[in-house]
């Protein structure tokens, strides 16, 4: 195989892999990524939420006044412009997102017991240290 193959086959199984991954899940994925990015990076308005997902304000936006409403997100005026609101994860949208996230490393504990032998698992993690070294650097880090 190519390395051009590669990639397209790497890219490929990851996006499937997520995607499984997500049928576990119980809240919608921009809820769900909206609140990933405010755990992450700390408190952030809609222009950049969206901007962070990929997605139109609108998108964004529509996302965030779930989340307020669910109570996950709270919203506060921006110190630096009064006409934009700076949005904080609440205790209760951490507690919502750490259940999703062992929703899913639990369906994906399981799948990996029922698929991989031990050894297997073993190459496994071994693989999971190089698309992380991968990630950092697409990522810039």
């Amino acid at each position: 195989m190519d390395e051009e193959a590669l990639a397209e086959e790497l890219r490929q199984t990851i996006g499937e892999l997520v995607r499984a991954v997500r049928v576990v899940d119980t809240m919608p994925p921009g809820e769900a990524a909206a609140l990933g990015f405010l755990d992450r990076g700390g408190p952030l308005t809609t222009a950049d939420l969206a901007q962070r997902r990929g997605v139109t304000h609108q998108s964004a936006a529509k996302s965030v006044k779930d989340l307020i409403g669910g109570g996950l997100v709270r919203a506060e005026p921006h110190p630096g412009d009064g006409r934009k609101l700076l949005l904080h994860i609440t205790d209760a949208g951490r507690a919502r997102l750490r259940s999703e996230r062992a929703r899913r490393a639990g369906a994906l504990d399981a799948a990996l017991r029922d698929v991989f032998s031990p050894e297997e698992r073993r190459r496994l993690r071994d693989c999971v240290a190089l698309l992380s070294r991968l990630t950092a650097h697409l990522a810039g880090k």
